[in-house]
């Protein structure tokens, strides 16, 4: 698959799993210009994306949108070679975070340590387990009901060790690609292996799934572990607040 293609897919992984957390709460909504998902008490997703190049005449909506709509994040994918992030800018947008957007060929399966456990979310307990387990490793809220509403259609996983619950994921298949999102792991047990083990596992869970490419967005902490694994980097995305 060519570049510009796993841009694409990489973007339609990402939106597509907003869309579909988003709709069981209403919580989903797209005009002309943009589309946003904004659940209350929960603080993922919480995004307004545009697909196509951002413009001065886009703004105003978008801005008093977010101004309304407190918590929303704007996500700038620099692909489009024209710095329109300088509008951004200009305009009083704040970068909160940046990613690097990435993809893996899946082509063999990794060797695992075979130290953690892994158990998919099915029950209102495992998603109160790991909805409380998520803000240890992100610092925000997913909230056990996106869970419950959402876990025949996200795969969403809580990685254990000795029984004691550790770290989470989750897996949304698009097409014949999987997005591997929410990889974290508690501060306590970091640098021990545990998120490349976790990676591991859900790359080979890909395979299994009969996925041809993996494809996430990297934080700065955790893109050594990914280029590792040999993951490609894609394009970078800019996550933008109102100041």
């Amino acid at each position: 698959m060519k570049n510009i293609d796993l841009i694409e897919e990489n973007i339609n992984n990402l939106t597509q799993l907003w869309k579909t957390v988003g709709t069981p709460f209403l919580s989903y909504h797209k005009n002309d210009t943009f589309e946003y998902c904004k659940i209350e008490n929960s603080g993922w997703p919480n995004k307004l994306w545009i697909r196509k190049d951002i413009t001065k005449n886009d703004l105003p909506d978008i801005k008093k949108l977010m101004q309304t709509y407190s918590g929303l994040v704007l996500p700038h994918w620099d692909i489009y070679k024209t710095k329109s992030y300088e509008i951004l800018d200009a305009y009083g947008f704040t970068v909160k975070t940046e990613q690097v957007a990435m993809a893996l060929k899946l082509d063999q399966k990794f060797t695992l340590q075979n130290n953690l456990s892994f158990k998919r979310v099915s029950n209102e307990q495992d998603a109160k387990i790991w909805s409380d387990l998520y803000p240890n490793a992100f610092g925000y809220v997913i909230s056990k009901e996106i869970l419950i509403h959402n876990h025949n259609d996200v795969q969403f996983y809580l990685v254990s060790l000795e029984e004691k619950p550790i770290g989470t994921f989750m897996l949304f298949q698009t097409q014949n690609n999987i997005g591997i999102h929410g990889v974290g792991v508690i501060p306590e047990m970091r640098r021990k292996g545990f998120a490349e083990e976790i990676m591991k596992f859900a790359l080979n869970l890909s395979i299994d799934l009969k996925a041809d490419y993996a494809l996430l967005q990297a934080s700065a902490m955790g893109k050594d572990i990914y280029t590792k694994l040999g993951f490609e980097d894609l394009f970078v995305i800019k996550n933008y607040v109102i100041a």
